[in-house]
């Protein structure tokens, strides 16, 4: 004689859930004691492509507040905007928007 199983129980889960939509990321410029402040708005200029007053507004952010916003958007091209910034010797973090 075989053996027989007893029926298991399935959960069914529910698959019509909305997923909320991803959040974007900000790359933020730190203040440091290093870099001249020239220096900060010409490696945003190179980095980004802003004009000299974006990059010149950008850059007294970063001094007079101790950080700036000066990208945003997937977390990858944060991924890759952090460590541009990073080759050139800014310290720069990356994090959820709120």
């Amino acid at each position: 004689m075989a053996p027989t199983t007893a029926p298991v129980r399935v959960e069914e889960h529910d698959t019509d859930q909305s997923v909320a939509p991803d959040r974007p990321w900000i790359v933020l410029v730190w203040n440091d004691p290093i870099n001249l402040m020239s220096y900060v708005t010409m490696v945003l200029q190179k980095v980004f492509g802003y004009s000299l007053e974006k990059a010149t507004s950008l850059m007294l952010d970063v001094h007079h507040k101790g950080r700036a916003v000066v990208s945003n958007g997937t977390r990858e091209k944060a991924e890759i905007d952090v460590f541009r910034l990073h080759e050139h010797g800014l310290w720069a973090t990356m994090q959820q928007d709120d």
